[in-house]
């Protein structure tokens, strides 16, 4: 949903990734109810000590509140593989240690399926990303995407980051989100509806803006994707 010209919301961006903030600014883009800030250079880390990615989201979007006093934008995003119990998850970014590179968390992804009894659905996978979108007055907006898919057995293409080079989507006919144009992907990445489905809340948040500019109340928590309807780690 496309937001009205001259309504548009100034959030700041969490992620100081430079791959994610492209790909959140191209998603939320198309929308027209956004125009996203960067992260302020002094603004500290924040420790991703949440258990979901719910909180991890809402650590950092509540933590760059707090520091610009501006309403500010987040996401956490978990690759899930079956046969590793869920794993990656929420440590997906860290995955091969606190400073691991993309190739290292992809590398080890690679050998621990690859340590595995090879049994039908072993490489079946899930990318999952919370978009959280917090406000001074306390208020915040929640929306999740998801994608199915499965687990290459080796890295294909170069486009994208994170385990984009293994993960086939369903709906990617057979390419790697790495072999996919950027559009592509969007249309049917975890963080393309993530932040489809927060775009259309803020639409729906403006729209309720009372004339006076009181806040209004927040929409319920949306998810956008398929089955349910729907960290630099993809």
């Amino acid at each position: 949903m496309k937001g009205e010209p001259g309504h548009r919301l100034r959030l700041v961006l969490a992620t100081a990734n430079p791959d994610k903030a492209a790909e959140i600014a191209d998603i939320l883009g198309p929308s027209g109810v956004v125009e996203l800030l960067p992260r302020p250079p002094g603004m500290p880390d924040v420790e991703e000590t949440g258990a979901t990615l719910v909180e991890n989201a809402r650590l950092k979007a509540s933590a760059l509140v707090g520091f610009t006093g501006c309403a500010a934008v987040a996401d956490d995003t978990g690759l899930e593989v079956e046969a590793l119990g869920g794993e990656p998850g929420v440590y997906s970014a860290r995955y091969a240690g606190p400073d691991a590179t993309y190739a290292d968390n992809v590398a080890k992804l690679l050998r621990e399926l690859g340590a595995l009894r090879e049994a039908a659905g072993q490489r079946r996978a899930r990318f999952v990303t919370v978009a959280l979108a917090a406000f001074p007055d306390g208020r915040e907006l929640v929306s999740e995407g998801s994608v199915d898919g499965t687990i290459a057995y080796e890295t294909r293409g170069s486009e994208g980051f994170g385990y984009d080079p293994v993960f086939v989507p369903d709906e990617g006919g057979g390419l790697t989100f790495a072999e996919m144009p950027a559009e592509d992907k969007h249309a049917v990445s975890h963080r393309g509806r993530a932040f489809r489905a927060l775009a259309d809340q803020l639409v729906e948040l403006l729209a309720d803006q009372p004339p006076d500019g009181a806040p209004a109340p927040a929409p319920a928590p949306a998810t956008e994707g398929q089955a349910s309807g729907d960290s630099g780690s993809g």
